[in-house]
């Protein structure tokens, strides 16, 4: 039986598996792929003590840290998904996606999410070359450019918010009538002057050559169809979190995320934390999601080893 199975190789995941090979814990480690969401991200200039890294060599920074650390302490399992948890009279029985079954004494969830996809056409073919699903990574290449942001919920108040900073001009684009965001938010950023909100538009369409240039939509009031030249388009239609395999064993609010006791990380089930952006924490971004995990290892080593 391991101490501990750690679930996920993205930012929390890997910080929370070093941490555990420094304090020793027997640890299983389970990823289907390093780096997390940010893979995508052809510059990141937030991960905290590197100015400027893509997705790529963020992942690969990642595994090396863990695999340099491991030791004796660290089982790492690649290429593997968790698709069941069991509760047993001591500890967890958790089912691989290649039939395998482990038991640990306690689980650390950091499975991350996934950003829903703009299913239109042109979406595929532009991702990272003009359409971007996170400003915080991309936002400052767009730095004096035209960008627009689908998506009229707290995600996409907050990227216009962040994007108003730099870019020239943002339009927000809200499929229906009113937007999703907090009253409040709503309000502030409209209020600037580089800012335009669009209701009821459906997005058809991303277009352009080589890059964005231009993002179709239809007014849902006449029907026309409209297009804004844009060099940039920010998603934010929701978020994905992969937590299913856990979903009878822990409690999850209205969106699937694991909800967490933030003072230690602690879910609703005994011996289970979580951390990162499956979890119902306000704010979804690497180094957040690192010390989160971070936090919850210390938990974890104080529940087992020193109580």
């Amino acid at each position: 039986m391991y101490d501990l199975l750690i679930i996920g190789g993205g930012p929390a995941g890997t910080s929370a598996g070093v941490y555990a090979s420094r304090k020793q814990l027997k640890t299983l480690f389970v990823t289907k792929e390093w780096g997390g969401q940010s893979t995508v991200s052809t510059d990141i200039q937030n991960w905290i003590g590197t100015p400027s890294i893509s997705g790529n060599d963020l992942a690969k920074s990642l595994r090396s840290h863990l695999e340099t650390y491991a030791g004796n302490h660290v089982t790492i399992i690649g290429d593997q998904i968790v698709t069941s948890l069991t509760k047993l009279d001591e500890g967890y029985e958790a089912t691989l996606s290649d039939g395998s079954t482990h038991v640990a004494k306690a689980i650390l969830i950091c499975a991350g999410s996934q950003r829903r996809k703009l299913d239109v056409p042109g979406a595929d073919r532009f991702e990272h070359k003009g359409l971007t699903y996170c400003a915080s990574c991309d936002g400052p290449v767009f730095a004096g450019q035209d960008v627009a942001v689908i998506g009229g919920g707290n995600a996409g108040f907050e990227t216009a918010a962040q994007l108003l900073a730099y870019c020239k001009s943002v339009t927000l684009l809200q499929y229906g009538d009113a937007y999703k965001a907090d009253p409040v938010t709503v309000e502030r950023v409209l209020a600037h002057e580089n800012m335009t909100g669009i209701l009821n538009a459906e997005t058809k369409s991303v277009e352009g050559e080589n890059f964005v240039s231009g993002l179709a939509y239809k007014d849902m009031s006449t029907e026309e169809i409209k297009t804004i030249p844009v060099t940039g388009v920010f998603v934010e239609i929701g978020m994905m979190p992969n937590t299913d395999f856990a979903a009878n064993i822990v409690e999850r609010d209205d969106y699937r995320r694991v909800v967490i006791d933030p003072w230690t990380q602690k879910t609703s089930a005994e011996n289970i934390w979580a951390a990162g952006d499956c979890t119902n924490v306000r704010y979804h971004q690497n180094n957040i999601a690192s010390g989160d995990a971070v936090r919850a290892l210390e938990d974890i080593y104080v529940t087992l080893k020193a109580k």
